[in-house]
């Protein structure tokens, strides 16, 4: 059965996803440098044969994907009613998912066809309506849930995510917005299945019971 899932979502030790003051030049916000450089790093050596524990888990991220849901601030820095439809994202014409990608937004606006087989559909439709109609774009494949943790915080709390990794980095923000927060009983709903350390982040799995 296909499967909701979150991958490579990394944070620091006191559980921030993001830091305040989101902009064009700090697609993250105001957070502390190079957080995101151990996957940037696997990447490469994904891609260059190497073998290693972050790289298996860049390597599972990818498997069986054929949808992406996000929110609007993973999609881009511009808040309320869209003044045009110029702004394509941050991952210019050619965008690394290669699958429809389903952007939660307060504003919808035209689909938006990029190259690489990207397509981009922006919704106010309910997360559990946007989570079908992902499921039935991906053909029978899981759907990844790319972020931000706000969007990541909605499906967890409706208990609708199946699987999720987050990758814990060993610094300190102090402010921004946490991953975990605000989800109460719905922890229930989760149990930690995997807990391994590599030399730069300890990666985490919670699959739902």
């Amino acid at each position: 059965m296909p499967k909701l899932r979150v991958h490579n979502l990394t944070v620091t030790q006191d559980g921030f996803a993001t830091g305040p003051g989101q902009r064009l030049e700090a697609p993250f916000g105001d957070f502390p440098e190079n957080l995101h450089a151990w996957m940037f790093a696997a990447m490469r050596d994904l891609a260059d044969g190497k073998a290693g524990i972050d790289v298996d888990y860049i390597a599972r991220s990818e498997e069986n994907i054929g949808a992406t849901i996000m929110g609007r601030n993973m999609f881009g820095p511009v808040r309320g009613p869209w003044q045009d439809e110029s702004w394509k994202g941050w991952w210019g014409d050619n965008p690394p998912y290669h699958n429809d990608v389903f952007v939660h937004t307060h504003h919808p606006r035209p689909s938006l066809t990029m190259e690489g087989g990207t397509r981009f559909h922006f919704t106010d439709q309910p997360i559990e309506t946007v989570r079908d109609l992902a499921f039935e774009a991906a053909g029978g494949k899981d759907v990844r849930i790319g972020g931000g943790p706000g969007t990541v915080q909605q499906y967890l709390r409706a208990g609708l995510v199946d699987e999720l990794h987050m990758a814990v980095a060993p610094v300190l923000a102090g402010r921004g917005e946490r991953l975990l927060d605000h989800l109460g009983d719905a922890v229930s709903h989760y149990r930690v299945a995997e807990q391994v350390t590599s030399d730069t982040v300890t990666h985490v799995v919670l699959l739902r019971r």
